[in-house]
């Protein structure tokens, strides 16, 4: 399997029982009855295997014991449940739930992107993390991104280019998590999306409007039109989607390991395709400069988790470069602060009044998230996560109007007093909106909350030739110049670096003992949709489930806020602009997944009831 993606040297910790190899395993995350008794969904006149897990049902919340696992689709989830049942611990499970996401979510994860992966040791009651974002060629610098006359380059342009592709994180992600804490081999882990991939699955609405959003870009890239769009046009609902291309791809990652991609033929025909994109007839687009070298000198990064306390509970999640943890818990932090400011309870305070405080929490933090947090040294963690600051900051809240937009950020610096000015900020122009994440807990009390992406919905467009899987745009997370001009910007592209994220998996202990994991995809708004789970939990008294189906707002210090139609359109929107808050009402934010974990051990998963289609939670014994 050749030299693994790691930095340091780590002790063995495969301990794989006699008789369940995963040979054993794997055949039961793919051919127990649960998954593989689908009836055949093909065509007219088409053959070929039964597809994966038609029969599979969308539950948003389950209750049980001896494991649960939380994602957005049901097939994904079933293979977690089976790794569970076999004896595999939660490590193992996520693995190859993620693998199976990537085939039956391809714009939103997979082979090609990058993630973050936090893990809670119920032994030993400790968090730790996986950095596996993607990172830029070696050639590039802080104007990679910008014209001759220094302005930034057409967006989508570089999106949908090679220019945006950055070194894949997500194999290596998996060989080192199951290095790390697994019980199985990640070739047997990886059995359950081959078999997925090459047998298929039926296509839902989801998948097919996503094909459909996409398919004018994808037709600029032969092999993605081919692969994607069969026949010329997004799959039909109902119908069985085959991708034997990315078959062969996780046959390579069973049979040689991350070296598949990072040393070997997939990484090969990956950095051809990105420094040369093949393109339809009459078009073209930028040629990326990313580097065999680029590949093989790709590591991930064994990380200490970001902490904040939050109630008395422990609140852990990714550090730099993902500014998640930092900015949930300078929200919740903020919200805290308002409570002494105002002296009342947040858990008491009505619902526009409970919002109102959570937007200005997340403007706040927005600002000085996009002004301090960054794949740079220097980054003042422990300052922005201090109660000291966020106390200093909340003297610009009021209960009885929205601050002025943007929100200036503030000065995290150790020297703090009652109110100290601060420096007017800029705002980002873009924000991706896909990604997924799934949770899970095994019988042992072990969690894992990852999260995982190739960035926008279809990442950069492009599949790699043979291979069947589609290439990030994650270098686009850069910023192409300066968010506030005149002030140092932390998330300029540079030589291997790794751009700022908003992912935010999350793992919260409550003394000592595993009490939620959560998380969501949706770009800079996953930061506010895990701050508002936690929230409506802890705070309004929702349980899990309930707080997953709230509806959500999402204040990021722009010019107007991010409201679901429940809050925008009605009383509590009016409310909101009466306190000056600009409210710009949009579909679905997010689509989250959570595990709750009662006093007693009993597991509550919990996904998305319609966001994104609906997710799927499952639980190893359902309560009757």
């Amino acid at each position: 399997m050749g030299t693994p993606r790691r930095t340091t040297a780590v002790r063995p910790t495969r301990r794989v029982a006699a008789g369940l190899a995963l040979g054993v395993a794997a055949t039961l995350a793919v051919a127990s009855p649960s998954v593989a008794s689908a009836e055949h969904h093909d065509r007219p006149g088409h053959g070929g295997p039964p597809p994966v897990g038609h029969q599979l049902p969308k539950v948003a919340v389950m209750t049980g014991s001896g494991g649960a696992v939380a994602s957005v689709d049901p097939v994904a989830s079933q293979v977690g449940i089976d790794v569970l049942k076999a004896g595999g611990n939660a490590t193992d499970a996520a693995v190859a739930t993620a693998a199976a996401l990537g085939v039956t979510e391809p714009y939103s994860t997979g082979i090609g992107g990058g993630g973050f992966f936090v893990h809670y040791d119920a032994r030993k009651h400790r968090v730790e993390t996986v950095d596996g974002r993607e990172a830029a060629p070696a050639t590039y610098d802080a104007n990679q991104f910008r014209g001759p006359d220094g302005t930034a380059m057409d967006f989508d342009t570089v999106v949908n280019s090679g220019q945006s592709v950055g070194a894949p994180g997500t194999p290596a992600t998996w060989e080192r998590a199951v290095d790390r804490w697994g019980t199985r081999r990640l070739g047997e882990l990886l059995k359950p999306a081959e078999r997925i991939a090459r047998n298929g699955f039926v296509v839902d609405q989801t998948f097919h409007q996503q094909t459909l959003d996409n398919a004018e870009r994808f037709s600029t890239f032969p092999e993605t039109a081919r692969v994607f769009l069969p026949g010329g046009t997004a799959p039909a609902v109902g119908s069985v989607f085959r991708n034997p291309d990315m078959a062969r791809a996780f046959r390579e990652l069973r049979t040689h390991g991350a070296d598949a991609l990072y040393e070997g033929r997939i990484g090969r025909d990956l950095v051809a395709e990105v420094r040369n994109p093949t393109t339809a007839p009459g078009k073209s687009v930028l040629k990326g400069e990313l580097t065999t070298r680029d590949l093989a000198r790709y590591r991930v990064l064994d990380k200490a988790p970001v902490h904040s306390r939050y109630r008395g509970k422990d609140v852990y999640g990714m550090p730099v470069p993902s500014s998640g943890g930092i900015g949930l818990g300078e929200i919740l932090n903020l919200v805290e602060a308002y409570e002494e400011r105002t002296g009342k309870d947040t858990s008491d305070v009505g619902q526009v009044q409970y919002l109102h405080r959570f937007s200005e929490a997340s403007a706040t933090a927005f600002a000085d998230r996009n002004r301090y947090v960054g794949d740079v040294r220097g980054v003042p963690t422990k300052e922005l996560l201090s109660q000291g600051f966020a106390d200093e900051r909340a003297c610009l809240f009021s209960g009885a109007a929205a601050m002025p937009r943007p929100v200036p950020f503030g000065s995290p610096d150790g020297r703090y007093t009652d109110c100290a000015p601060g420096t007017p900020s800029g705002i980002l122009p873009h924000d991706g909106t896909s990604t997924t994440h799934l949770s899970v807990v095994d019988r042992w009390g072990n969690a894992v909350a990852y999260t995982s992406t190739i960035e926008q919905t279809g990442g950069s467009g492009i599949t790699v030739p043979g291979w069947g899987f589609i290439l990030n745009n994650e270098l686009t997370d850069f910023d192409f110049v300066p968010v506030t001009p005149g002030v140092p910007d932390p998330n300029l592209p540079g030589p291997s670096k790794r751009p700022r994220s908003s992912m935010t998996p999350t793992i919260v202990l409550d003394h000592g003992r595993l009490d939620v994991v959560a998380g969501s995809p949706g770009g800079a708004s996953i930061i506010t949709t895990v701050s508002q789970i936690l929230l409506g939990h802890y705070e309004r008294g929702l349980s899990i489930g309930d707080a997953l189906a709230a509806p959500r707002l999402s204040s990021r210090n722009g010019s107007s806020e991010q409201a679901e139609p429940a809050i925008a359109d009605g009383a509590v929107g009016a409310g909101l602009r009466a306190l000056g808050h600009q409210l710009a009402s949009t579909p679905e934010i997010g689509a989250a997944t959570a595990i709750d974990v009662g006093r007693h051990g009993e597991l509550t998963a919990a996904a998305e009831p319609t966001r994104r289609g609906g997710g799927s939670a499952m639980v190893v014994r359902p309560r009757r």
